[in-house]
């Protein structure tokens, strides 16, 4: 037990203090980034405990299990392991499915339920669609469990769905009129089974203390103190038992920050939050508004973007850190433009350790350019929270049909897109595929192409779609004789049909990986004009294959080397780091494009934008380009509102130095330069003269977008066959064609 004179209590501010202490009612903490949020949750529990609220009486509420194995191990290290296990704590999941299996006789179930992950609900889910006939291609398993789970999480019963006309109106117009029938069935197989899945977790706790009065007078007299963290992400179904458990003694303190609410894709209710003071008679505000995480101008940038939101509860976060470097803003000319300056900048940052830095981004695609940058750069990386770009299961599918197009003996890429997307070769028939291969010692393609004269056992119908799959692949080879790597594998992509296949799923993971896709085509273009520039070169499938093969084992050397962090900015929630960049703020990205609807989803990404710049310690880099490839295509693109809104005494804005359009700048012919119709775009746009020419002369200084500084050695040939050798600085002499080559003097 803690000693009397509460010592712990000196480790706390004015604003902690205040919150710490008031035990007894209900109260909100308002915690801003930085500013102590866990340490006042913790020591909140141990003034309970020392207070002599008995630990079984308090039930503490988070959202990860690691942010509940944290705040254990202090409060035990505090109290006591003995003391702190008796306390009731864990994500909402695990604490209810607790409760469930003391209660279970009450609402049909034993206490040995099943609880079905997501694979598990998936799967069932699939067997559904299946027994009922349904076109799985209109009712996609993902798809229908996502709007399982959304109906529960919102507490709507199969009877709720039936009774709503405009939810079952919505799903008829959706071409799916038989989604209430499946998530009734999905639901009397669970019971059947005695099985629950996660939604029922919340949606049974929820059933279960609606319709027994006597469990819920029991739990309330249980939990007689409740504490709730990052209050801004709860949904409706938490809110409720939240709600129903603390009515009684009204002893709840919840904690979070309206301005870090950005999970409502998952449900999250920000109004929860918002509205908190309502649901309890005399709340107490407690407002935590000192960051010790970040500098004053890193502070101050984000209270400036955040005070444009109208939907928010009102706080000024400061800080006493020193001012800090600005926040540097810089504008470049593409993409791969603003890689190589993040580049640059990571390698000229002193006293630094590589997992000091952070690049986030709002859309996993976008990680493409910045990963093929840093590779060349020899910098070390990693994917918070998911993996690499070229080893995302969407890219390897299509990287599998160029790799059977160019080696038709590759046997691990043909066994992954033989049946993919569906195509009726099951399992069974690739078994036989494999035994007469290895029978008659032929490859897989061959023992395919030759299955008739071989004399295997197919059905009719099973050889017709072999024979149509192989004369797919044929048709590729022949385009690959004369189409480059972008064309060939937009010709893929069509052919198979891979982005219809990737629309069925419409989930933000399905449309994710439509971005990647995309994203792909838009590294096979840059790799297309990088070709143009090098003398000697070629921009085939096969040299842009052997290309991503290098890149792939760069992924594999040194796990356990110090390195940077690259992620979404979602997931860089809770995260911080000395030194943080934000790329790609330009309309249309960050705000997102499906963020223009309404002014609470613009307010949600301007949230998720406050989010990212709070990660930061020491330094803040946000950059923009002014062009980049979508679906293979430049488009220019404006910065984004979201710079502007920061004040500019905070900034240092960076433009790119000696910024004079090179040659392979010029509108291609098979370049189209497009824009969404309703949406401004740069009314700046680069005015191009063909008769420019680039004055280099050996001995000059030049900077290159991806190889960086360098100097000519010498300059060869005349008019369009004049060429370069330019000694870079890190990554020696290279043979350029001037007319393509993106050089500047400097």
């Amino acid at each position: 037990m803690l000693e009397d004179n509460k010592s712990y209590l000196k480790d706390l501010n004015e604003a902690q203090l205040n919150a710490v202490i008031k035990t007894d009612g209900p109260s909100m903490v308002i915690a801003g980034a930085g500013s102590g949020k866990t340490r006042v949750l913790t020591y909140k529990i141990v003034h309970l405990v020392n207070n002599d609220v008995d630990p079984f009486e308090i039930l503490a509420l988070t959202f990860t299990n690691k942010a509940a194995r944290e705040m254990k191990l202090r409060i035990s290290s505090m109290i006591g392991e003995s003391e702190s296990k008796n306390i009731w704590m864990g994500t909402f999941h695990s604490v209810f499915a607790k409760i469930l299996r003391f209660e279970a006789h009450k609402i049909g179930f034993t206490s040995d339920f099943t609880i079905y992950d997501v694979q598990d609900s998936e799967r069932l889910i699939s067997s559904i669609i299946k027994e009922k006939n349904l076109d799985k291609d209109i009712y996609r398993t993902k798809s229908i469990r996502n709007r399982i789970s959304s109906l529960k999480n919102n507490f709507i019963t199969v009877t709720g769905y039936f009774s709503n006309t405009e939810l079952v109106e919505s799903d008829k117009l959706s071409r799916k009129p038989e989604t209430g029938n499946i998530y009734k069935e999905y639901n009397e197989r669970l019971v059947k089974s005695n099985s629950m899945d996660f939604d029922d977790l919340l949606m049974k706790t929820n059933e279960l203390l609606n319709n027994h009065p006597d469990v819920l007078a029991k739990y309330q007299e249980k939990f007689k103190y409740i504490l709730v963290d990052e209050y801004q992400d709860t949904n409706n179904s938490q809110y409720l038992i939240v709600k129903s458990l603390s009515d009684k003694y009204q002893n709840i303190c919840v904690v979070g920050d309206d301005a870090q609410s950005i999970y409502s894709f998952r449900g999250a209710n920000i109004n929860n939050i918002i509205n908190f003071r309502n649901d309890y008679d005399d709340v107490e505000i407690f407002r935590l508004e000192q960051n010790y995480r970040s500098t004053k101008n890193i502070v101050n940038a984000a209270n400036s973007v955040i005070d444009h939101n109208k939907n928010k509860i009102d706080k000024e976060v400061w800080t006493d850190n020193d001012f800090g470097d600005r926040i540097e803003i810089s504008s470049n000319q593409s993409d791969i433009g603003e890689a190589r300056g993040l580049c640059q900048k990571i390698t000229s940052l002193n006293n630094t350790s590589f997992s000091d830095i952070a690049i986030l981004y709002r859309t996993n695609a976008q990680s493409r350019p910045i990963e093929d940058s840093l590779r060349l750069n020899k910098i070390p990386y990693q994917i918070f929270g998911g993996v690499s770009f070229y080893n995302r299961k969407e890219i390897k599918d299509v990287l599998a049909y160029l790799r059977v197009i160019i080696n038709s003996s590759d046997e691990e890429s043909l066994k992954r897109i033989i049946n993919y997307p569906a195509r009726g070769i099951g399992q069974v028939t690739i078994n036989k595929i494999i035994i007469a291969a290895q029978k008659h010692n032929l490859t897989l393609y061959d023992t395919i192409k030759n299955h008739k004269e071989l004399s295997i056992d197919f059905s009719g119908s099973v050889s017709i779609k072999l024979q149509n799959f192989i004369e797919l692949i044929d048709v590729l080879k022949i385009e690959n004789q004369k189409l480059n790597a972008f064309d060939l594998t937009k010709e893929v992509i069509d052919k198979v049909r891979i982005i219809d296949e990737l629309k069925k799923d419409e989930s933000p993971e399905g449309i994710s990986r439509i971005e990647n896709v995309q994203e792909l085509l838009n590294g096979i273009r840059d790799f297309i004009e990088d070709q143009k520039e090098i003398v000697d070169s070629n921009d085939n499938l096969s040299e842009f294959l052997s290309t991503v093969s290098l890149s792939t084992d760069f992924d594999l050397n040194n796990p356990d080397e110090d390195k940077v962090s690259l992620m979404t900015l979602h997931l860089s929630k809770g995260l911080e780091f000395r030194h943080v960049f934000i790329v790609g703020l330009e309309e249309d990205l960050f705000p997102s494009a499906l963020s223009y609807n309404t002014r609470s989803e613009l307010e949600e990404e301007r949230r998720l934008f406050y989010v990212g710049i709070t990660r930061a310690k020491d330094n803040l880099y946000l950059s923009y380009a002014n062009s980049r490839y979508r679906w293979g295509k430049l488009i220019y693109c404006e910065e984004s509102r979201f710079l502007n809104e920061i004040d500019k005494e905070f900034v240092k804005v960076i433009k790119p130095s000696n910024f004079k359009p090179s040659i392979s700048d010029y509108p291609k012919k098979n370049i189209i330069y497009n824009s969404k119709p309703n949406l401004k775009r740069l009314s700046k746009k680069p005015s191009f003269d063909s008769n420019v020419k680039i004055n280099i002369s050996s001995g000059d200084n030049v900077s290159h977008e991806k190889f960086g500084l360098g100097q000519v050695v010498k300059i060869e040939g005349n008019g369009n066959d004049a060429k370069a050798t330019v000694n870079f600085k890190k990554f020696g002499e290279k043979n350029l064609l001037l007319r393509f080559a993106k050089l500047n003097k400097t």
